[in-house]
Order: structure tokens, then C-alpha cells, then sequence
């Protein structure tokens, strides 16, 4: 869907505002329901939730192709679709970094955290820009279908897991009242707040995240037709994303001996570096090769970051705690980005979409200068000396 949703939106409408809306409601999920999400997947069967989300989504997707097919797809009906897969997101993506723990050693967290990710991005970003593109071509509900496909596969061979791994968050007295969700939420929230390093974190992530989304949401009216800068096709679309992919492959298969070579810290700071740049160097060119060797940079430095510090939340959280501090987390993280896009879409209306794009990183500079002293090796490595081991 990362092509076919704004693929499919720029035949709908090239107003800005409009455009980025889609973005906004597959994000705001993250901020409205990422703490209940988080709630959920320490109170359920992780394995359940993901196969049975999954399914939905495959539902979802099924629905907005018969709806291109029968030619009543409009801009609204994506925002609903947006929204719903949003939802799911946030209850899937939660439920699965609480249940990598339960599979691998702690040490190995960030080889396992760096080959799943390899994984994704092969099929999300190698394989499926250009792919979608090319289907998109021959029938704006060709790839969409697709999609409903994956999901549908990718939740029967989640249930197949069952009964290899304990999936659940903790055992609980049946016979105990169980607390009520808000209790549950508030005991994530006073865990992050009181960790100084994690909840840096995840601030540093929502400005990323911020400002991220600003050049995201309106990126396509800058690449894809005649009237746009770098004048793509829907393919030509495609495959510029994938050079996102070919940054985050090499980061996803390197990721673990750079750590090891270089520390945590600093690579945490090249990633941060990095999300100032790539927007000003992008907003300087109208070289499509430019801005793909940007976003190779910028693939590198996401899978940089994502996997040194999921690997680190998975490690310092008590598994009981796992779902629930990583949705709060996610919530500072993830919930800022349909404010991005919301941002993005007003600037590129206002001033236009270079201007979007240098306003992005130099936004991003401000968070970095006041969290400088935090991001260091020698506070990650504290923290990771003082976790617990992480066992269900």
C-alpha cells in the first residue's frame, strides 16, 4: 500500500491539504489509540492478536479494491481505509515488538531485530514499490488486491506459530479482578516518564517522525506527473523509493557489527545527522538520482536507528511492562505524524513544497541541540547493565 494509496489519492485530488490527509488518517491511530493498543497486547495472546489483525486487514483492503473496481473510491473513502488500517497497525505492531523477546536471547536482540527488518524491507521496499507501481498501471485495483493477499497469507502463517513460544503478557490469577485498562495505561506511562534515557528516546522519535512526514505526505506532488519537479511516472515512483530500500538493507545487515565497531551512541547521532540533512538536500535538486541517493541515506540512518533502539526498549522493559511502555513510547514517537503530515500539507499550500521540505530539517535541528547530552554510549550502556533479564 505504500504505493497504491498515494498513487491512487493523486488521481483524486492535487490539493495539498486534501493530498496529506490520507497520511494523516492512517497516522492519527498512533495518537488516539496507541496507549489502549499497548494495554491490549500485555493483556491478550500476542500470536492471537497479530493473525486475527492481520485478517482484518486483509478485509480492509479487499474492500477499497472492490470499491476501485466499481468506481466509487474517493478521497474520503481513503481517509476511512487509512484510518482502519492505521487502527490495526498500532494493535499489530505493538503486539510484535513484545513478542520478539520471547523467541530470541537478549544478546541477540539486534542481529534478530536487524534480519526481520532485512525481511521487511525486501518485500516492503525492494520488491513492492516498483511492483505496485507497474500493477498500479495496468489497474489502479491490481496491487490493492495484492495487498488484501499478503495479509491474508501473512495472518494464517501467524496462527501456525501456536503453541511454539508463550505469547501472552503476564500469567495473572484467574481469580483476581483484573485491573481496569486505564490502571494499566497509567503504570506504562509512570515507567517511561521515570526513565530518562527511553523517554529522550522517544521524544527525539516523535521529532523524527514530525519531520519525516512533513516531506512525506506531500512528496509525491513534488515526483510523480508531468506538472510535479522530478516530472515520474507512477513506475518511476516506485522505483525511487526503492533506493530507500537499498539504504536499509545495507543498514539492516550491518547494523550489528557498526554497533559493535563504533557504539551505539554514535550511530544514534549519525541517524540524527542525517534527518536534518536529507530534506534540504532533497528541496536542492530536481535530479531524481540526487534525491534516490538522499533517500539511500535516509533508509541507512531509519534502520540504523530502529533497530539499536527497539533492540534496547526490548532489552531494559520488564517483559510484563513490554506492550504497554512501548505503545507510550510509540504514542511521543508515532503520534506526531499525522500532525506532520497535517503541517507538511499547510506549509506546501502556504509556501510551497521545496520550502516544506527545508522547513522539515531544520525543524529537526532544534530537538537534536537539546537532547545532545543524552544520546551517548556510556547512558546506554548503563541502562542496559541495570535491565532486568527479560523473560516471559
Amino acid at each position: 500500500m505504500t504505493v497504491a494509496l498515494p498513487l491512487l489519492a493523486e488521481t483524486l485530488t492535487r490539493q495539498p491539504l486534501l493530498f496529506a490527509g490520507v497520511t494523516v488518517a492512517n497516522r492519527l491511530p498512533w495518537l488516539l489509540f496507541s496507549l489502549h493498543a499497548g494495554a491490549i497486547a500485555d493483556r491478550v495472546d500476542r500470536r492471537r492478536l497479530m493473525a486475527t489483525v492481520n485478517a482484518l486487514r486483509a478485509l480492509l483492503v479487499a474492500a477499497l479494491a472492490a470499491a476501485v473496481l466499481t468506481d466509487v473510491a474517493s478521497i474520503w473513502l481513503l481517509y476511512a481505509i487509512g484510518f482502519g488500517l492505521g487502527v490495526a497497525e498500532t494493535l499489530f505492531d505493538n503486539a510484535s515488538q513484545a513478542f520478539l523477546p520471547a523467541l530470541v536471547e537478549r544478546d541477540d536482540l539486534e542481529r534478530a531485530n536487524g534480519r526481520l527488518m532485512a525481511g521487511e524491507i525486501v518485500t516492503n521496499q525492494f520488491l513492492g514499490p516498483p511492483l505496485g507501481g507497474l500493477l498500479f498501471g495496468l489497474g489502479a485495483a491490481v496491487p490493492i488486491l495484492l495487498d488484501a493477499g499478503t495479509f491474508a497469507i501473512s495472518a494464517g502463517l501467524i496462527a501456525s506459530l501456536g503453541g511454539l513460544v508463550a505469547t501472552r503478557g503476564p500469567t495473572r490469577d484467574p481469580d483476581a479482578a483484573r485491573p481496569r485498562m486505564r490502571t494499566d495505561i497509567a503504570e506504562g506511562l509512570r515507567w517511561l516518564r521515570q526513565h530518562r534515557l527511553l523517554r529522550s528516546l522517544a521524544v527525539l522519535l516523535g521529532a523524527m517522525n514530525f519531520t519525516s512526514t512533513m516531506l512525506f505526505a506531500v512528496f509525491p506532488l513534488y515526483a510523480v506527473g508531468e506538472e510535479s519537479a522530478l516530472g515520474l511516472s507512477g513506475f518511476g515512483f516506485g522505483v525511487l523509493l526503492t533506493t530507500t530500500a537499498i539504504g536499509s538493507t545495507i543498514g539492516s545487515l550491518l547494523s550489528a557489527r557498526l554497533v559493535t565497531r563504533f557504539g551505539r551512541g554514535p550511530m544514534l547521532w549519525s541517524t540524527l545527522v542525517a534527518s536534518v540533512a536529507v530534506p534540504v538536500v532533497i528541496a536542492a535538486t530536481s535530479n531524481a538520482l540526487l534525491v534516490g541517493a538522499a533517500f539511500a541515506v535516509f533508509g541507512l540512518a531509519v534502520i540504523l536507528w530502529n533497530v539499536i533502539t527497539v533492540s534496547l526498549r526490548q532489552t531494559i522493559i520488564p517483559d510484563r511492562l513490554l506492550g504497554r511502555v512501548n505503545s507510550v513510547y510509540r504514542f511521543l514517537g508515532w503520534g506526531s505524524m499525522p500532525l506532520g503530515s497535517l503541517a507538511g500539507g499547510a506549509a506546501a499550500a502556504l509556501w510551497g513544497v521545496r520550502t516544506t521540505f527545508v522547513l522539515s530539517g531544520l525543524l529537526m535541528a532544534v530537538p537534536i541541540v537539546a537532547f545532545a547530552r543524552v544520546v551517548r554510549t556510556r547512558e546506554i550502556d548503563a541502562a542496559r547493565a541495570a535491565a532486568p533479564t527479560n523473560l516471559p
